[in-house]
């Protein structure tokens, strides 16, 4: 339960109930996502207190009225949005732009806890044979998956992907499984370039050891006809305009949290190679809540998208919530997703 900036507290809360057309989800495992660090760590949160998490795997433990019983006991991924269904944006398939949305895990309680709530539309039923910890890992997989689409994507081009961390990593897999023929990964850190070697990346490039002409260069001089920045970083962004070819496809799925600044020369390039920019938020899709989500589902069965060991850095009791989240104040700290698992409880 967060209370304020830095006051996240592990507490004894009542069991929520499902209503009508809601159900109840045994909570099995719940990402971290970069977007929970500033509302625990400075003041990004909407109101206190809130029990946060939105990267939910889990159990139908429970339905509500008017919802099927038989989804009582399936594996889900729950989709976290929470569109009111009646705006214009809903009606047209924009989701992420409703005006009236709710959210789990950030304007209502989410999932680092052992119980949550959801509308039964916001389920992604999954495969039994799939291990609950890797569902947790859908909501950025849908992620990644969505800015793919924003970019228009098409088989056979060389693409880049800027940064390594979870979503990053997913992009990487979307792209080659998509078509791609060729896609490099870019980051600072050695171990997520690792793992991106692990999944399949075609090239790493450690930004301390390679700049803009190198890793063109690697490419054949053209520049890449799409590239995807995740990193939400003033150098990445800057980056995806060096690395764009002529008439490639750019999206910055990252969030930037601080101002952006663009040499004239850097951002002219946009013009010159008339390239194409565009932004990605969230991942929905109609009918809600998308093919993002039978997609990762559907791939992560057939075994096409693998989640590794590698991208968990480790899985927290929620009674070990302060220690999970004091890593975030030291740089460098943390090297691939926390997981909080509310059943394993050490108090």
């Amino acid at each position: 339960m967060l209370h304020g900036q830095r006051d996240v507290r592990a507490e004894e809360v009542p069991t929520p109930t499902p209503g009508p057309g809601q159900v109840l989800v045994r909570v099995a495992f719940t990402g971290v996502c970069g977007s929970d660090i500033p509302r625990v760590l400075s003041d990004g949160a909407h109101y206190y207190p809130i029990i946060l998490g939105h990267e939910i795997a889990g159990v139908v433990s429970s339905v509500g009225p008017g919802v099927p019983s038989e989804l009582v006991g399936r594996r889900v991924a729950v989709a976290p949005l929470v569109p009111c269904h009646d705006c214009d944006h809903c009606r047209a398939g924009r989701f992420a732009q409703c005006p009236n949305y709710s959210f789990i895990g950030s304007r209502q309680d989410g999932g680092m806890a052992e119980y949550v709530v959801a509308p039964a539309a916001n389920l992604a039923v999954v495969a039994d044979s799939v291990p609950l910890r890797d569902i947790a890992f859908f909501e950025p997989s849908t992620v990644a998956l969505h800015g793919i689409r924003q970019a228009a994507m098409t088989p056979g081009q060389d693409v880049a992907v800027l940064g390594a961390g979870t979503i990053g990593l997913f992009t990487l897999q979307w792209a080659k499984i998509l078509g791609a023929s060729r896609v490099v990964a870019v980051d600072i850190n050695p171990a997520r370039l690792a793992t991106a070697t692990a999944l399949g990346a075609d090239a790493v490039f450690d930004v301390h050891e390679h700049d803009a002409a190198s890793i063109r260069s690697w490419q054949g001089g053209s520049g890449f006809g799409h590239v995807f920045e995740t990193a939400g970083q003033n150098a990445t962004m800057s980056l995806a305009f060096q690395l764009a070819g002529v008439q490639a496809g750019v999206c910055f799925i990252g969030n930037s949290h601080a101002d952006l600044t663009f040499d004239h020369r850097i951002f002219e390039l946009m013009n010159r190679r008339e390239f194409h920019l565009t932004g990605s938020w969230m991942s929905y899709s109609a009918p809600f809540p998308g093919d993002e989500w039978r997609l990762t589902a559907d791939a992560v069965a057939d075994g096409r998208l693998r989640i590794l060991d590698e991208m968990v850095h480790g899985t927290y009791a929620l009674d070990d919530v302060v220690a999970a989240f004091d890593l975030f104040t030291r740089p460098g700290a943390v090297t691939g997703k926390i997981l909080f698992e509310p059943g394993a409880h050490i108090g």
